[in-house]
């Protein structure tokens, strides 16, 4: 996998945030735009059942006008309102009492006559508190009053089911949306990981060979220059890259955990590093009553998040400057270890993308080293890392959190 191709990959998902912020946006202009249109449509349907009710009345005061008792003019209208098939609707005389009623399927399922009187005036009260009854007044031939009728209604059950539609509308939206991102971020994930371990594996590929020529040249001096301080430094650094050989080749796959004293793996790295960073930086390391922690870990790769986050302290600090790293318990299983430096810190903008792919503030580099710390401590260690605190041009502190025990 050549190195243009996994850059190409890191920038795309850099930008992945911009696209999954288009998708959500695109959801929402759908459901706002449904909702919009369905309310306009609950409008329209609201004002031709009002339409529809008062025509009703309209209707019983003419054919009132025309008939000579008020029993003809109740089975003129009973007639008319026949026509309406979802509209509830209740019609009392002028002492309030129900003497017709339409669409109220739960009235029809009460078979006791006084049980049914009860809830019909109990649903005149309901219709009365969200809509005013019309009054239809009934005379005679003569124009003399000889009656009153109100007509109660309320909205049928297909508008009250359009005006909650496009909130179900939007929950669908939102679970769609939400899987979507779901399977998107699974797939971001899985080809990360394939990048990640195809790389880890082609780095390990492409060392082997050299690190084993300088073993045997290693070999070779050490037995011809016996106790020579240079060859023992030399056979130091060839034990190391063999060791980031096995780091390489541990990603992808299930590493070798061992339980360890933490105190004294820290203090290798630390050791190591030393020697060979900007003399101008100075690393303190201290452990408040922590020196006897045991950790189920994997060296090879524990050591390469020390490396990666004193380097990049180091890069912080332009090569000048002191890193503090403090380890410490807290409660009975809890292991911190602080590495703090005095660089140009982190702005706050940017704190929840440092442990992304791509994320650098290098002028050279591939943005991975920060990632593959956090798989490292959260996946294969089952602990946690984290800005504990940062500030720009005064330094930065990473915490990490451990599970042990001691011994």
């Amino acid at each position: 996998m050549s190195r243009f191709k996994i850059l190409n990959a890191i920038d795309i998902y850099a930008s992945g945030s911009i696209q999954k912020w288009i998708v959500l946006a695109l959801c929402l202009g759908i459901g706002v735009g449904s909702v919009r249109y369905t309310n306009e449509l609950v409008k329209e349907i609201k004002k031709r059942e009002d339409w529809q009710v008062n025509l009703y009345a309209k209707a019983l005061e003419f054919i009132a006008n025309e008939h000579e008792t008020n029993q003809n003019a109740l089975f003129a209208l009973e007639e008319i309102i026949q026509a309406n098939t979802t509209i509830p609707v209740i019609l009392t005389n002028e002492c309030g009492t129900p003497v017709f009623y339409k669409n109220l399927p739960q009235a029809d399922l009460i078979i006791d006559s006084e049980e049914r009187a009860s809830y019909l005036v109990q649903k005149i009260n309901e219709m009365g508190l969200t809509k005013a009854p019309i009054v239809v007044n009934l005379v005679d031939a003569q124009g003399n009053q000889y009656g009153q009728t109100m007509i109660y209604f309320e909205e049928s059950s297909l508008l009250v089911q359009l005006r909650y539609y496009p909130y179900v509308q939007l929950a669908v939206i939102f679970v769609f949306v939400l899987i979507v991102f779901t399977v998107f971020n699974y797939s971001r994930l899985s080809e990360q990981n394939q990048i990640w371990v195809g790389m880890a594996k082609e780095t390990a590929h492409q060392l082997g060979t050299p690190i084993s020529s300088l073993m045997a040249w290693g070999q070779y001096f050490k037995e011809k220059y016996v106790e020579d301080p240079y060859i023992i430094e030399l056979d130091k650094d060839v034990k190391r890259l063999e060791i980031i050989t096995q780091r390489f080749s541990s990603i992808g796959s299930t590493p070798k955990m061992a339980s360890l004293n933490i105190y004294e793996q820290v203090k290798l790295s630390v050791d190591y590093l030393k020697t060979r960073i900007s003399k101008k930086v100075t690393i303190d390391f201290k452990a408040q009553e922590a020196e006897h922690i045991y950790l189920n870990m994997n060296p090879e790769l524990f050591s390469w998040v020390l490396e990666n986050l004193i380097k990049n302290a180091v890069d912080a600090m332009a090569g000048v400057g002191h890193i503090q790293i403090l380890m410490f318990c807290s409660g009975v299983d809890k292991l911190m270890i602080d590495i703090e430096d005095e660089g140009n810190g982190i702005a706050s903008n940017k704190m929840r993308t440092v442990f992304k792919p791509g994320f650098t503030t290098k002028n050279r580099g591939w943005g991975l080293g920060l990632t593959l710390t956090k798989r490292i401590i959260e996946d294969y260690h089952g602990g946690r890392i984290f800005i504990k605190n940062s500030a720009l041009n005064k330094g930065t502190a990473f915490r990490i959190i451990l599970n042990a025990t001691v011994q």
